[in-house]
């Protein structure tokens, strides 16, 4: 049978393809949350209420010298402990109408970034803790109680999505001043 390659040149577009490809998908993704975590200090914490409930502990970590003004472009996580069962696809849709109250999105990136919320957030109990971690120019990853549970590449999700804790048109500004501390401006 006569092939339009060598088998040793499809061999090469193989392993030349699996190259380029490889690195993207193995980009260093630490497994848990104290791996992601690493070189990073608390900034700031406080316990989040609404209507008169406890709804979580939130907690920001970065590395000293954090500037909340530039939130966007730095690593940080930012550790939600949950005192209160919820689902996970309410998680998600209070999250687009947050990102939505800051700035509008596009129906597009609504539709999307509402499913990829949906597969990262799974249904919350009381005491179980959600950490998102920011990558500039990469996206969000997300932990579910220590463990990598999603990763949404997107740069733009990731801002507007930690923008609904540390931008300054946050609905709860009180909370923004309490995690980022000193950094507050």
């Amino acid at each position: 049978m006569n092939h339009p390659y060598p088998l040793s040149r499809a061999a090469l577009v193989l392993a030349t393809t699996a190259a380029l490809w490889w690195p993207a998908q193995a980009s260093n993704v630490e497994p848990t949350a104290s791996a992601a975590l690493s070189g990073k200090q608390t900034v700031g914490s406080s316990l989040f209420r609404y209507w008169g409930f406890d709804v979580y502990q939130a907690t920001l970590h970065a590395p000293a010298g954090f500037d909340a003004r530039r939130f966007e472009q730095q690593r940080f996580g930012l550790a939600l402990q949950y005192r209160r069962a919820f689902k996970g696809s309410d998680i998600a849709q209070r999250s687009i109408d947050e990102m939505q109250a800051i700035a509008p999105l596009t129906p597009q990136q609504a539709s999307d970034w509402t499913a990829a919320m949906q597969r990262a957030f799974p249904d919350i109990k009381a005491g179980d803790e959600l950490l998102g971690v920011h990558v500039p120019g990469s996206g969000a990853r997300f932990y579910f109680n220590g463990q990598l549970r999603a990763t949404v590449d997107d740069p733009a999700f990731s801002a507007r999505f930690f923008g609904i804790w540390l931008s300054p048109q946050t609905s709860a500004p009180q909370l923004r001043t309490a995690l980022i501390g000193a950094g507050a401006r």
